[in-house]
């Protein structure tokens, strides 16, 4: 478990990506799946350094003529405040099967309420670890 409360988004999500890959250990293999799952609470107060906030767009198409949309983290933290994170931990992944399978161990959720209580998770401090 993760806590994103008050962390940079790039630093944040590329400490999640080695986490769900599982490269961090001794027996890393490229193809088979031996990361953990993560869960990640306030992920609406993660941050962005510079003028990001402003300047960032987030695209999609619709798949229409002209459908060509726009989004900046401001409003995609207002609509979806985990739709940063998960894009990001995403985008670190390898395009594969493997990756989309590594992407099911995320759990990014807003607040502090996770309902994953019975699994026990141990809440790691991003600040000491070494990865």
């Amino acid at each position: 478990m993760i806590d994103a409360e008050g962390q940079t988004l790039g630093r944040l999500t590329s400490i999640i990506a080695k986490l769900v890959r599982g490269k961090h250990r001794a027996y890393f293999t490229p193809h088979f799946d031996c990361g953990d799952h993560v869960i990640v609470i306030n992920a609406e107060k993660v941050k962005l350094s510079g003028n990001k906030t402003e300047e960032k767009v987030y695209k999609r198409y619709t798949g229409y003529p002209g459908g060509e949309r726009f989004m900046s983290p401001a409003q995609a933290l207002a609509k979806k405040p985990a739709f940063m994170v998960e894009k990001a931990v995403k985008g670190m992944l390898p395009k594969t099967k493997l990756g989309r399978q590594a992407f099911r161990n995320l759990h990014v959720v807003e607040g502090t309420n996770h309902g994953h209580e019975a699994q026990k998770p141990r809440l790691l401090n991003l600040n000491e670890i070494k990865l």
